[in-house]
């Protein structure tokens, strides 16, 4: 593995990150189990960054991957018709709630938000774009403008004009003892004054993740993103929710991130997950917004016939075992426990999550500080105990977690009893 990373190293870029203090290289997977180089095998509880969605070998995901490429076309690229991506179109219209639905494909994330940050600045004329604090959007140029998170910005260019909300910042000396609703009233009192101080005439949209991704699994309260959009609506501002990592049921209580809040949106944005492994993004939107921008489009690999084949698979794979309701089943177990486990570790600043999206955040046992160091030393530790973890945070101080949503009860009470082993070890 020495030989391995050094060559790594030699080839690739230093801000490429590597898990461990020796890196894995994973080479075969099963089920919710993967197994490294070495031979050891690993409960897998981040799923390579939340996109092994419903496990590893899946059959239908295979069978239906490998019926493609039987065909011989792997690629025509969207100047042809192509039937899967029509075909998964039509179902992720149908599940977005959002009227007159149209979608468009692209390859990940970042280009997913990319594009709807195109259709909400051509329909609006505006270059002002609203985005939350801590949030995190993507690694290219326009993504990284709408990033609120200082270790992943290269710096303060950007072809957008952005101003950061609150909504997932609890920690804060001002928000601290709020409740529920008082933190919404003042988030919304903040956003009414953005809009009437910083902001110059018409701005084109809010970009929010219902949960954030790399700040560590904060989350604004139930119903903030429905009294934002309150406000938005009668300036009309244009509203995306990032369901990158909240999408297809991971909550548990809802089958999109923003349904908690009991919004729909304008747009939503989607990747990862969709495809099991495979790459696609994409955005969902209303029919008027797709349709408005007056240049040609196309994407050479977006809706390619293998990544529609392995989504529409998968996603069929969710609706049809009602992955939703296990995701509540066996995240409830976890989060539970974990809540249940925290006053006996004086490191644990919070536990937080819905379903199988769940972190928990380590603290300096004295002060309560971030404490970075501790979360480093926690993934080694549950990494020597056969689970793999993620990490985020604002200060890189919690543990992230997004099992497959095929986990079982059994497997959530085996990575249970070893997040709780690994906080004894370290405490």
């Amino acid at each position: 593995m020495s030989d391995l990373l050094a060559r790594h190293r030699a080839v690739m870029p230093n801000w490429l990150a590597l898990y461990y203090q020796d890196p894995i290289e994973i080479v075969s997977g099963k089920g919710n189990r993967v197994v490294d180089a070495a031979g050891k095998s690993y409960l897998d509880f981040f799923a390579g960054i939340l996109t092994n969605m419903i496990g590893y070998d899946v059959a239908e995901v295979r069978e239906a991957v490998e019926r493609q490429l039987a065909t011989g076309v792997v690629h025509t690229s969207t100047v042809y018709l192509l039937r899967g991506q029509i075909e998964l179109a039509e179902k992720i219209a149908r599940l977005s709630g959002i009227p007159d639905a149209k979608v468009f494909f692209t390859n990940s994330g970042t280009e997913a938000n990319e594009t709807a940050l195109l259709l909400a600045t051509y329909a609006r004329k505006s270059d002002q774009v609203l985005a939350m604090r801590q949030s995190y959007h993507g690694r290219s140029f326009g993504a990284i403008s709408v990033t609120s998170n200082r270790s992943w910005k290269n710096n303060s260019l950007s072809p957008l004009n952005v101003h950061f909300l609150h909504g997932a910042d609890r920690h804060l000396t001002q928000f601290k003892g709020l409740s529920d609703a008082g933190y919404i009233a003042a988030c919304v009192d903040d956003l009414r004054h953005v809009l009437a101080t910083a902001v110059a005439g018409d701005v084109a949209a809010l970009i929010a993740e219902p949960i954030q991704g790399v700040g560590g699994f904060t989350m604004a309260p139930d119903g903030l993103f429905a009294a934002y959009q309150e406000v938005l609506a009668a300036e009309g501002i244009l509203f995306i929710s990032d369901e990158v990592q909240t999408g297809w049921g991971r909550t548990g209580s809802a089958f999109f991130g923003i349904q908690n809040h009991g919004v729909t949106p304008d747009m939503m944005t989607f990747a990862k997950g969709l495809g099991n492994g495979f790459a696609v993004g994409g955005v969902v939107a209303r029919g008027d917004l797709m349709d408005a921008p007056h240049a040609v489009g196309l994407a050479t690999f977006g809706g390619n016939p293998i990544a529609m084949a392995a989504a529409n698979a998968t996603l069929d794979f969710v609706l049809s075992h009602d992955l939703q309701a296990n995701a509540a089943r066996t995240g409830a177990i976890i989060l539970d426990g974990l809540r249940a486990a925290a006053p006996r570790f004086p490191i644990v600043g919070d536990v937080r999550g819905k379903g199988l999206m769940f972190a928990i955040e380590l603290v300096d046992p004295e002060t309560g500080a971030p404490a970075p160091a501790l979360a480093a030393r926690y993934m080694e530790e549950t990494r020597s105990l056969g689970l793999l973890a993620g990490k985020g945070g604002l200060y890189g101080h919690a543990m992230r977690m997004a099992p497959p949503l095929t986990l079982t009860e059994d497997e959530a009470r085996e990575g249970l009893a070893i997040l709780v082993t690994a906080l004894e070890n370290i405490s």
